[in-house]
C-alpha cells in the first residue's frame, strides 16, 4: 500500500513524496483512513513507528477547508515535553509545505509575548505542553471552543510526568463534538480510564504488543557494585569496548546524576553533552542539535529524551540506572534500532535493582542476557560486613530512596559542586572509633526486649571524650531576681 491509497489530498501526497517517503508504516496505514473519516482513534504502538505522521497527515488534509479565527485555534496537539512539541512543529512545516496554515508552538522557556502575538493572528494548528497552554488560557489569551481535532500524544509519558489532571481539565474545555486522536506506547489502567472517559467509540489500533521491544535491538545486562564510582567505571568500560559505536545515549534516573556522569565522562576525554529538565530551553535545544549533527558522540540524559525524539540513527543506548518504571525501559532502548536498523543496549545493574529488573523482564515477556558474569547478590552482602557497613545500616534520604553508607557524602559533594575528579575518587575510610559500651536503657532499648529503631545505627560517638573545652568549665553567674518589698 502507498500513501495514495489512504485518501490523503494531493497537496499532502506531494509533500510526502518530496520528503522521500513512499510506503506508510503499519500505524499510519491503519490510523490515517479512520482519522480522515473523523472517527476517534486509539493508537497503541511502540516508539519509532511513525505515530507523528499518523496524525499530522490526515490533519493537514482536514484543515484545507476552513479558516482560523483570532485566539481560537482549530486543532490542538498536546505533547509532554518541549522537545516533542518542537518536533511535531517541524513535521507540520515539512508536510504542510503546500499549505498556507498558521502553526503556533506554545511551550515553556519562551516569551509569552511572542506566543500571544501568534494566537492573536489566529492559528490553524496549536502545538502545546499542558502547563503553558493552561497559563495562556487562565490569562484570557486563548479560547478552546473552536477545537475541531484534539490530539493527545505520548499519553503514558503524560501520566509519568503528572499531567493527567491537566489533560482531564483541557478535555472538558474543548467542544464535546471534537474528534480525538489518542496515541500511547503502553496502556496502564490510568490511561485506559482516560480513554473510556473522553473518547467516543474509538477505533482501537494496535500494531505491536503493548510494552514490547523491537526485535532489531540486542539487549544486555552488566553487573556492577552499588557505589556510584563503580558504576561510572563500568560505564566507561562499556563505551570503550562497544563494537561499531557511532553514537550513544546514556540514561540516568535523576537529573543530578546526569550532571555528575556528564562531568565524569568529560574528565576522561569523551565527547559528551548533557540533557535534562532543569536546563533552560536554549541549552536543551543546543545539546540536542549537537548530538543530532554528530558534533558530539555521547548524550547523557534523563527520561526527557526517552520518548519520541526523532534521532533516527543512534547505534547504542546505555542505561546507567535501571529505570523505576518498566515502561521507561521500553522507551529508552527504543531510541536505537529504529527504522529496521540494528541497535545495541546495555544496562548497569546492582544488587539494589533486583525488583526493578524483574518487573522489566516480566513486562517485556523475555529475559535479558548478561554480558560477563551475572550479578551475585550475596557478594554485595559480604563485603559491606567486612568493611563495617552492612546492608542494615542503609539510610533513606529525604525523598525516601535507599542509599549506601557513603551515598550521603557523595550527594553532598554533588551539591557542593566538587570537581569530577573528586566525584570519581573512592570514598574516604571511616575513622570513627567504635565503642563496645551498651547504650543507656530507656532510649535505645525497649522494656519488652524487642529491638528499638536505633539498634542498628552503628557505633556510638563520644562527644568531647577526655577533653573538655575551657568555656564549658567557666562559672555562669545568673542575675539576681529583683524582689518587691512588702508594704
Amino acid at each position: 500500500m502507498s500513501f495514495s491509497d489512504l485518501g490523503l489530498s494531493d497537496k499532502v501526497q506531494q509533500a510526502v513524496a518530496a520528503a522521500g517517503y513512499t510506503k506508510p508504516t503499519p500505524i499510519q496505514e491503519q490510523a490515517i483512513p479512520h482519522a480522515l473519516q473523523r472517527r476517534d482513534v486509539l493508537g497503541i504502538a511502540q516508539t519509532g513507528t511513525g505515530k507523528t505522521a499518523a496524525f499530522t497527515l490526515p490533519m493537514l488534509t482536514l484543515l484545507e477547508s476552513g479558516r482560523a479565527r483570532a485566539r481560537m485555534p482549530r486543532t490542538l496537539i498536546l505533547e509532554p515535553t518541549r522537545e516533542l512539541a518542537a518536533q511535531v512543529e517541524d513535521s507540520f512545516i515539512k508536510y504542510g509545505a503546500n499549505h498556507k496554515l498558521n502553526v503556533a508552538l506554545i511551550i515553556g522557556g519562551v516569551s509569552f509575548g511572542d506566543q500571544d502575538a501568534k494566537l492573536t493572528r489566529g492559528v490553524d494548528v496549536l502545538i502545546a505542553t499542558p502547563g503553558r497552554l493552561l497559563d495562556h488560557f487562565e490569562r484570557g489569551k486563548l479560547l478552546l471552543t473552536g477545537i475541531e481535532v484534539l490530539v493527545i500524544d505520548e499519553a503514558d509519558r503524560m501520566l509519568d510526568m503528572g499531567f493527567i489532571p491537566d489533560i482531564e481539565r483541557i478535555c472538558r474545555m474543548v467542544p464535546f463534538t471534537r474528534q480525538t486522536l489518542f496515541f500511547s506506547a503502553t496502556m496502564p489502567p490510568e490511561i485506559q480510564r482516560l480513554v473510556d472517559t473522553f473518547l467516543h467509540n474509538p477505533v482501537k489500533l494496535e500494531v505491536a504488543r503493548a510494552s514490547s521491544t523491537a526485535s532489531t535491538i540486542t539487549q544486555r545486562l552488566v553487573a556492577s557494585g552499588r557505589e556510584q564510582h563503580d558504576k561510572r567505571e563500568v560505564l566507561r568500560n562499556l563505551i570503550r569496548g562497544a563494537v561499531d559505536l557511532k553514537n550513544a545515549i546514556i540514561f540516568c534516573n535523576r537529573k543530578r546524576d546526569v550532571a555528575v556522569v556528564h562531568r565524569s565522562l568529560e574528565r576522561h576525554g569523551f565527547s559528551v553533552v548533557a540533557l535534562h529538565g532543569d536546563m533552560d530551553q536554549r541549552s536543551r535545544t543546543q545539546a540536542l542539535e549537537r548530538f543530532r549533527s554528530n558534533d558530539v558522540q555521547l548524550l547523557v540524559a534523563s527520561d526527557v529524551a526517552a520518548r519520541g525524539l526523532d534521532i533516527p540513527d543512534v547505534s547504542h543506548v546505555f542505561n546507567f540506572d535501571v529505570p523505576h518504571h518498566p515502561e521507561d525501559y521500553v522507551h529508552r532502548i527504543g531510541r536505537t534500532g529504529r527504522a529496521g536498523r540494528a541497535g545495541h543496549t546495555a544496562m548497569i545493574v546492582t544488587s539494589a535493582d533486583a525488583k526493578a529488573l524483574a518487573a522489566i523482564e516480566s513486562m517485556t515477556g523475555q529475559p535479558i542476557a548478561w554480558e560477563g558474569d551475572p550479578l551475585d547478590p550475596n557478594a554485595e552482602d559480604e563485603e559491606p560486613r567486612r568493611g563495617g557497613r552492612g546492608r542494615d545500616r542503609r539510610s533513606r534520604d529525604g525523598r525516601g530512596r535507599d542509599s549506601g553508607a557513603t551515598g550521603g557524602k557523595e550527594r553532598g559533594r554533588r551539591h557542593e559542586g566538587e570537581s569530577p575528579k573528586a566525584a570519581d575518587s573512592p570514598p574516604r575510610p571511616h575513622h570513627s572509633k567504635p565503642t563496645t559500651e551498651k547504650p543507656a536503657s530507656g532510649r535505645y532499648e525497649r522494656g519488652d526486649g524487642r529491638r528499638g529503631r536505633h539498634d542498628d545505627d552503628g557505633p556510638s560517638f563520644v562527644g568531647f571524650g577526655d577533653h573538655v573545652p575551657a568555656f564549658v568549665l567557666q562559672e555562669v553567674r545568673l542575675p539576681k531576681k529583683a524582689t518587691v518589698a512588702d508594704d
